[in-house]
């Protein structure tokens, strides 16, 4: 029968912070503790996975979302470069009756005017002008148009007077323009 040796000083304060006698810990406690920690940790990885997966579903509805407004943009700036290049602009703007400009003039950075200006000339459309009975002369190097029978002098009658249309014509082209605008 060992009997356990007394202790002294120093080595007798510790042994009395321990039990004195056999040393069970509790097991049940310990079981419990650790079943909850492992179901836990499965419940909180349940539901970061579900999170993910969720996550994804709307990564995906974005990245369709995201290619069908890619698709509509495209298809609007085919239409914008349709409707934005030269020859479509030149057809639009005859259609609402515009003219190409005369000669232009410019001014410069000390006010002064460089070229002479020009009217911009009246384009008759084939579809609106009278056809005329005798064909212009192949010799006629000027840019103006051939006179049309409406817009010519009658020799039996003499000169015409000007339509109220051309009266028109001529003093909107002397009328100022606004340079604030």
């Amino acid at each position: 029968m060992s009997r356990k040796p007394e202790l002294r000083g120093r080595a007798a304060r510790l042994a009395r912070l321990f039990p004195a006698g056999p040393a069970q810990a509790a097991r049940t406690p310990f079981v419990l503790l650790v079943v909850f920690l492992l179901g836990g940790g499965l419940i909180g990885l349940l539901v970061l996975n579900s999170a993910l997966s969720e996550g994804s579903f709307r990564l995906g509805d974005l990245k369709d979302d995201t290619k069908s407004l890619t698709d509509e943009e495209q298809a609007l700036q085919r239409d914008v470069d349709a409707y934005s290049a030269p020859d479509a602009l030149q057809r639009r703007a005859r259609e609402l009756g515009m003219v190409p400009g005369g000669d232009p003039a410019f001014l410069n950075p000390d006010g002064t005017v460089r070229g002479v200006p020009g009217p911009a000339a009246p384009e008759v459309s084939p579809m609106l002008a009278p056809k005329a009975t005798a064909s212009p002369s192949p010799t006629r190097a000027s840019s103006a148009p051939a006179p049309t029978p409406a817009s010519a002098p009658d020799s039996a009658t003499g000169p015409r007077a000007p339509s109220a249309q051309a009266a028109q014509a001529a003093q909107s082209q002397h009328a100022p323009t606004n340079p604030g605008r």
